[in-house]
């Protein structure tokens, strides 16, 4: 897997497809091909999909003792976009990494060309307490043996061994400290959105998802019937086709943005000099 300095992080990443760029980001404890596995065979066709590793996770090393901090992910999101030279980019983003990609979108909402943010609320509750729980290593590996030993293979080689018992506590300490995006800050995300949400997501309910998507500029809603928070695993029928139309329905708005975005960053003219006098 390929790595790029980015905020002092040697990130891996890996980057699939031909198209304009599509970043997608996964949530916490996952990674890219976990989370965004069901998706990418389509996703693939249309998009040069760039999958980095989150600080901690996976290929990115991070000590989890010197801390964890929700605008940090931001500030390596763009970092990595830098690094590759992305100046315009459509981003996806799944819980701790639909919250990265909302917090992207609003820093610098001219960067981004659509945005799909799933499992994701702008409250600290219930998702913190949920957090706090589901995170707990010790219950992991008391009730869910199983689980903790995918992680160990997950994260141990590059994190080294319990690298992933040190991570997940200050990720659901992080969860508690966040600056939540308000209003005004919500309002700057002007890029269309998709919002997606399970039905029985312990850690986004309905009315929180509802609530995002009404604070959007320019979002859509889709709520996933019978589904928790894993939506791209559990229902990768219904949030595909959704994905599809939604792409398909925004591709003048997203070339007009790229667009945009291109000319913000051209450099000036200075080919026509001035007429001798």
């Amino acid at each position: 897997m390929p790595q790029v300095r980015a905020n002092g992080l040697d990130v891996a990443y890996e980057v699939v497809g031909e198209g304009p760029p599509l970043v997608l980001l996964h949530g916490a404890s996952s990674g890219g091909r976990l989370d965004f596995g069901h998706q990418l065979a389509r996703f693939r066709r249309d998009f040069t999909c760039y999958l980095p590793d989150a600080r901690g996770h996976g290929g990115t090393r991070w000590d989890a003792a010197d801390g964890y901090s929700y605008a940090w992910l931001v500030d390596d999101a763009l970092a990595f976009a830098d690094a590759l030279g992305l100046g315009a980019f459509h981003l996806a983003g799944f819980s701790m990494g639909g919250a990265t990609a909302l917090g992207v979108a609003s820093r610098q909402p001219e960067r981004v060309l659509t945005l799909v943010v799933m499992g994701i609320t702008p409250d600290r509750e219930p998702r913190t307490s949920v957090a706090r729980r589901l995170f707990d290593p010790d219950r992991i590996k008391r009730t869910e043996p199983d689980w903790a030993a995918v992680l160990d293979r997950r994260h141990d080689p590059v994190q080294g061994e319990g690298g992933w018992e040190r991570l997940l506590p200050v990720i659901a300490a992080a969860m508690s400290e966040q600056d939540l995006l308000g209003p005004a800050e919500l309002r700057r995300v002007d890029a269309p959105t998709l919002v997606i949400a399970g039905d029985r997501d312990p850690l986004v309910p309905v009315d929180h998802a509802w609530a995002l998507k009404r604070q959007l500029p320019d979002a859509r809603l889709l709520i996933v019937p019978d589904c928790p928070h894993e939506v791209t695993a559990r229902r990768p029928g219904i949030v595909n086709e959704a994905l599809a139309g939604f792409y398909r329905s925004t591709e003048t708005t997203a070339a007009a943005r790229a667009e945009r975005c291109a000319a913000l960053a051209a450099p000036p003219n200075h080919s026509q000099q001035e007429a001798p006098r």
